[in-house]
């Protein structure tokens, strides 16, 4: 197990659930499950944890064939491109994946050995279900290919999951369905005899996983499990009869795809065993580092609306494999982001795309407002008007101004002493961004909020520290140098440019730990100044800023 957790307790497993290759990032996805993820990977490791962050592309999911016809494109050539583009985007962001997995050779394998060991161990049952159906075309209509009203809480949806409340649709619950890609086409309903996962079966299980993690877990997840669990758990489907996807390898369903969700966990192995891959080790299987005798700390990282599919169906297939895979210690949920109060549409045009925003605003910046209005308990919204006026008025001008005046403070080449009482102080600003990024209490806005609390504290220090007497001055300095690259350290999951470029000077200290501060003398160190604007960047006017940050 060396190669997997050196020697820095249990390795760390992450995954960013896999974003649909039907088109690049707005900012909406980024702000949700990826920027959490990166900053709290970025914490594993400033703590030495062994950490494999990944994620890859979700290519089977019928949101990429309707994509491909309303842009006139094939899906093939639509995945190509999307992969390309996030895979970039994640770069520009900032969001250091270890691997980004393509759906190669590997991907299927993993996939089909996943879902042929649930079959042969009997997991899977044959049915008989109503599916709505295209009498124009003479296909089934499953997921992302037919509309309707959910039957829990009379939402505009989509087949399969409601992304309003979170629940189940069942294979005939759609109220009102209507084609995706020909509304006027005639919608009806034939059955279709499919394999499926009876959920039901673990419903005992189930409860008793989510209320061994009720005290830690996000409330909204908690409460959306209990209220699932309340009543009977549906028949997951398994396979389907339509076109798209990987074909189902069981002889009871011939000519039938696997249904794109079922890929989820053995796509997500693959993607930790790519990112392994691009770390120089050599796994033994593609499934090797979920082992439940490695004992990994397994995290996910996903949008409250998927929730029914990541903490129900895969925490019960992971169960179903009988003690081979380790269930996930955290599923570490995000509401809505929305774009000036409204929800970010593709199809509307209403959207900002994240590598738009890195082109116009410095990815640190940018990270650091994404982390204050991070939708963590409510959905929260994006405005580039208050992006300016936050990051400016809270962090770029005061972090600048506290740079400035070190730089005043510094004495070339000479040792600054330390009074004893900073480290206190450095032991204190360490214990509360680490509360922030501890899983239990997650909290990026917190966390961006601590940026700005101790650059302002620090800031009027060292303003006051250029009228002390000349004896007290060395002192004053290097407390101030010293708190100042604690901070550095503190923040390095956020800023993460800043971070690069103290190291680069061989200042920063990469440990996020008080004992890594406790010296007696210190250097002066040239702080990097932050901007509002990315060099080259040439945008309109903003519009008036609104009031509120979320």
């Amino acid at each position: 197990m060396a190669a997997i957790d050196g020697g820095n307790g249990r390795p760390v497993l992450v995954i960013g659930g896999p974003p649909t290759t039907n088109g690049d990032l707005h900012v909406g996805h980024v702000a949700g499950p990826y920027v959490a993820a990166d900053v709290w990977s970025r914490y594993q490791r400033a703590l030495g944890r062994d950490v494999v962050f990944a994620s890859g592309g979700d290519d089977s999911q019928t949101y990429v064939t309707t994509t491909a016809a309303r842009l006139g494109t094939s899906p093939t050539e639509l995945i190509t491109k999307s992969w390309s583009q996030i895979k970039s985007t994640f770069e520009a962001m900032g969001i250091a994946v270890d691997g980004f997995a393509p759906t190669d050779d590997d991907y299927r394998s993993t996939v089909y050995d996943y879902v042929n060991r649930l079959h042969a161990l009997g997991k899977f049952r044959l049915r008989t279900v109503r599916l709505p159906y295209s009498e124009a075309t003479g296909t089934y209509l499953v997921e992302g290919l037919v509309g309707g009203d959910c039957p829990t809480c009379l939402a505009d949806s989509r087949g399969g999951i409601c992304e309003a409340c979170g629940h189940w649709i069942d294979f005939d619950g759609l109220l009102d369905p209507w084609n995706l890609l020909d509304p006027s086409d005639e919608v009806t309903y034939r059955e279709a005899e499919i394999l499926v996962f009876p959920l039901e079966e673990y419903r005992e299980r189930l409860i008793a996983f989510h209320e061994e993690k009720a005290s830690t877990w996000r409330p909204h997840l908690v409460s959306l499990m209990r209220e699932l669990l309340s009543k009977p758990l549906p028949d997951y489907p398994i396979t389907y009869p339509v076109a798209w996807g990987l074909p189902a390898p069981f002889p009871e369903t011939p000519g039938q795809t696997i249904n794109a969700w079922t890929e989820g966990m053995p796509a997500s192995m693959y993607c930790n065993h790519y990112g392994r891959l691009q770390q120089g080790h050599r796994p033994p299987t593609t499934d090797d580092a979920w082992r439940a005798e490695h004992d990994a700390e397994l995290v996910f990282f996903v949008g409250f609306d998927n929730l029914f599919i990541w903490a129900l169906v895969h925490v019960a297939e992971l169960m179903a494999h009988e003690g081979r895979y380790v269930l996930p210690s955290t599923i570490l949920t995000n509401e809505f982001y929305e774009l000036e109060n409204e929800k970010f549409s593709t199809s509307k045009g209403h959207l900002v795309w994240a590598r738009d925003l890195v082109a116009d605003v410095p990815r640190d910046v940018a990270r650091f407002y994404l982390n204050l209005s991070a939708p963590e308990h409510a959905r929260t919204n994006f405005s580039q008007a208050v992006l300016d006026k936050v990051a400016g008025e809270r962090l770029v001008e005061p972090w600048n101004e506290l740079g400035t005046t070190l730089a005043k403070l510094a004495v070339d080449g000479e040792p600054l002493p330390v009074s004893p009482g900073t480290q206190a102080r450095i032991a204190a600003m360490i214990s509360r961004f680490r509360h922030c990024f501890e899983l239990d209490s997650f909290s990026l806005s917190r966390a961006a909020d601590l940026v700005v609390q101790h650059t302002a504290r620090l800031r009027a220090d060292a303003q006051l520290a250029l009228t002390a007497e000349p004896a007290a001055l060395p002192f004053r300095a290097g407390d101030l140098f010293l708190q100042t690259r604690a901070l550095i350290t503190c923040v390095s999951p956020i800023l993460v440019d800043v971070a690069a470029q103290v190291a680069g000077d061989g200042e920063f200290e990469p440990r996020l730990s008080a004992e890594a501060f406790d010296v007696t003398h210190t250097t002066a160190f040239t702080v990097p100044g932050l901007s509002l604007r990315t060099a080259g960047a040439d945008r309109p006017a903003d519009p008036a800023v609104p009031t509120s940050i979320v």
